[in-house]
């Protein structure tokens, strides 16, 4: 595996430690709009957190900008899409946390590997195509596609930073202010025209001529020089590979009604691609450009409240009230009697002297004493401290905390003084229950995953509780004989108190699959009363075919929990 520090590099002394409520775990890079944070959901899941800048938070143009495109974005449901699950455009700074992607982003794999293949250049046009049908279907036009916008996973292209670079302002204009990366832009964001659909797909063009070549288009320089050569002259097709330059001269036509649309491009791939399309030979590319996994930092552990001492005695608080107090005013002697100061140089009378005397020994006692609960508090929290850590999956969801803490507080009295000591409570069905995670688990038309360990069930045995199920009108299904599947109405709610809310009324027993996404999140509920929470992580046959013949997710169970 990639080492972690290759792609997540330590907070630094200037980093916020959470964001909204998220904790932050590395930080994943920086660019014109703010900073990119790694963190997880309550349920463990990866996010990146990205913080706006301070310049550009101060400034109400681009906060009333932020916040329509964060609506906007919201509406973005696409496999090949980094899918927006929260952002606060009130805070301060504004932020968004969007699905983290596990792979490098296209500029970073051509810089290691070089160019790509001629077919994975066609798997990475149709992928994105993909994407901007999504994007433009809520309504946004991108306006910032380049190779760093878009990142290579396992099992495909993902566009990320969809309708936000509006917010910020990313526009080039003819008189040089520009802001962005001017070797990807369209002959009309150069004059500083309208932008369209259609300027996403020149965009589209150009990276994906980066990914052929190894270089931009247009080649390098000053950005006036750039531009220029954008606005007033024709690409040099001949470097591209000879078999997929009509394709190229559809997305790189100077006049934006002359450009095909994602549709098009998307439709021009599958035929280029034929039975491999067909028989989903995406992943085995991907997988060769994007290199080795990553090593994900694990999330940051919720900070333990210190231990506090046990509270003290009514005849103990009052003389540490008297130890505290101020030597300069009256002070409160043993029994309550009142001691008058002495001024300073004065003789102090005999009945005095005695009681401080005896006020002093009576303090050195109780500070002994405090010493010792102290001491005791304090190893008790280390120990305590020590053997916590995060768990997968943590027991994080309000509605065990709020169950928790309703048996805590509903337990036995405490005993009187000088009673026999009450038994320990043994654990009840009134506990919350504890999440059991299964990551990594692999689901096709042959094997199965059941509720009952070992979960998953090897190729051949299809008796498990989920199955997946292809050759429908639908598409491929998740099923299941007995077991209903609901989806939660938020990306990255999912947990123990959302499923149980979302499976109340379930009868669904199947679930189409081309309509989820890597991150997809899905509720599980067995006739037992267990619940599961299945996160997808990547289906195969990126871009091309909506039939997966397999995916690999993480499922976390929850025992006798509804």
């Amino acid at each position: 595996m990639n080492s972690a520090t290759e792609v997540f590099q330590p907070l630094r002394a200037d980093d916020p430690r959470t964001v909204g409520g998220y904790r932050l775990a590395a930080r994943l890079g920086s660019g014109g709009m703010g900073r990119v944070y790694l963190s997880h959901t309550q349920g463990g899941r990866p996010v990146a957190i990205k913080v706006v800048h301070p310049d550009l938070a101060d400034d109400p143009t681009f906060r009333r900008r932020f916040r329509r495109e964060v609506e906007a974005a919201r509406r973005v449901r696409g496999a090949y899409t980094a899918e927006l699950i929260d952002a606060d455009a009130e805070a301060t700074p504004p932020w968004l946390a969007t699905v983290y992607v596990p792979g490098p982003s296209l500029s970073e794999a051509v810089a290691r590997r070089g160019p790509l293949p001629e077919a994975a250049v066609v798997w990475l046009m149709a992928g994105v195509a993909e994407a901007l049908v999504a994007v433009h279907g809520a309504g946004i036009v991108h306006r910032d596609l380049k190779p760093s916008n878009v990142l290579l996973a396992a099992d495909g292209p993902r566009v990320i930073d969809f309708g936000i670079s509006q917010a910020s302002g990313l526009t080039a204009t003819a008189t040089g202010h520009t802001i962005g990366t001017p070797q990807y832009m369209a002959p009309e964001q150069g004059l500083a025209g309208e932008t369209t659909p259609a300027t996403d797909v020149f965009a589209l063009g150009q990276t994906a001529a980066f990914a052929a070549l190894g270089k931009p288009l247009y080649g390098d320089g000053p950005s006036m020089t750039v531009l220029f050569r954008i606005v007033h002259s024709k690409p040099d097709l001949m470097l591209l590979p000879e078999r997929l330059r009509p394709l190229f001269a559809l997305c790189l036509a100077a006049g934006p009604e002359e450009r095909a649309t994602p549709a098009e491009v998307l439709a021009w791939c599958r035929a280029y691609l034929g039975e491999e399309a067909a028989a989903g030979a995406g992943p085995a590319v991907w997988r060769e450009v994007a290199g080795l996994d990553e090593e994900i930092p694990a999330p940051v552990a919720k900070p333990q409240p210190r231990p506090q001492p046990r509270p003290a005695s009514p005849d103990t608080t009052s003389d540490a009230a008297g130890d505290a107090g101020d030597t300069t005013g009256d002070a409160a002697a043993p029994g309550g009697a009142h001691v008058t100061p002495v001024p300073a140089g004065a003789a102090a009378p005999a009945t005095s002297t005695a009681a401080a005397a005896s006020a002093a020994t009576a303090a050195g006692s109780r500070r002994r004493r405090t010493a010792r609960v102290a001491t005791v508090a304090a190893v008790t929290g280390a120990l305590t401290l020590g053997g916590l850590g995060w768990k997968l999956m943590d027991v994080t969801d309000r509605a065990a905390d709020r169950e928790a803490a309703a048996a805590k507080a509903s337990g036995p009295a405490p005993a009187a003084l000088g009673s026999a000591p009450a038994p320990t409570p043994t654990p009840s069905a009134s506990q919350p229950p504890k999440p059991m995670p299964y990551p990594g688990l692999e689901l096709n038309e042959e094997n199965s995953i059941s509720f009952k360990e070992p979960v998953q069930h090897e190729d051949g045995d299809r008796t498990g509780d989920i199955r997946m199920k292809c050759g429908m009108a639908s598409g491929c299904e998740m099923e299941s004989d007995a077991s209903v599947f609901s989806m939660p109405q938020k990306a990255g709610t999912g947990n123990l108190e959302t499923c149980r809310e979302q499976l109340r009324f379930a009868r669904q027993n199947d679930l189409t699959l081309h309509v989820l996404a890597a991150g997809s999140e899905v509720c599980v509920k067995h006739p037992s009363g267990d619940i599961a929470l299945f996160v997808i992580g990547i289906k195969s046959a990126p871009g091309l075919s909506k039939d997966p013949s397999w995916l690999r997710a993480d499922m976390t169970i929850w025992r006798a929990a509804s």
